[in-house]
């Protein structure tokens, strides 16, 4: 009697060229499309601006308890959007400082490699860093170092007026229409901020 076999073949899936088999072009082309991947990600994850200029959602707060609960909420769901708006207010004001504005520039570089364009946690010493560390230590790190550079005052006022306007603009725009789901409000504090109220 003839054993009956199945009409279909299996499919064999060859396992990935291992790294030391790949050459240095195709790692450096593999890297750039991860990164070209991972900046448009994060560049998408980042909030919609007609959000953020939908003046139908400015109103005043109705005390101080409210005013803080909104800043929370605007701070932790715009975070992408108000780093990139502080970003650019300090470039513009390093236009007529050239040595700033090469540093400037260096340390873009480790803001996109540290903070826009990572698709991982990063861990130092075994432990995952938050994003909300990572983004005071690059802001901490690229203000002192552009100090550095003999712009401190144009520096000092371009950062003192980007987050005037963003802490003023965040109390001052109601959060009741900003939903995440919960990963991304547990990741983004949101969900202390609303549970402290």
């Amino acid at each position: 009697m003839k054993s009956s076999s199945s009409p279909y073949t299996p499919i064999t899936s060859s396992p990935p060229p291992s790294s030391t088999s790949t050459t240095p072009l195709s790692a450096n082309l593999d890297f750039i499309s991860r990164a070209k991947h991972n900046l448009y990600n994060n560049l998408s994850a980042r909030r919609p601006w007609r959000q953020i200029f939908d003046h139908h959602s400015l109103s005043f707060p109705h005390n101080l308890s409210d005013a803080i609960s909104r800043l929370k909420t605007n701070l932790s769901y715009f975070r992408m959007n108000f780093a990139m708006f502080i970003l650019l207010i300090l470039f513009l004001s390093l236009l007529w400082h050239p040595i700033s504005l090469i540093v400037f520039l260096a340390l873009m570089l480790a803001w996109l490699f540290l903070y826009f364009l990572r698709d991982e946690p990063l861990h130092l010493f075994s432990r995952s860093i938050d994003d909300r560390i990572v983004l005071t230590i690059l802001s901490v790190l690229t203000v002192g170092l552009l100090l550095l550079t003999g712009a401190t005052g144009n520096i000092l006022i371009s950062v003192a007026v980007g987050v005037s306007i963003v802490v003023i603009y965040s109390v001052f725009r109601r959060s009741d229409d900003l939903f995440l789901d919960e990963d991304q409000a547990a990741a983004g504090g949101l969900l202390a901020a609303r549970t402290s109220v």
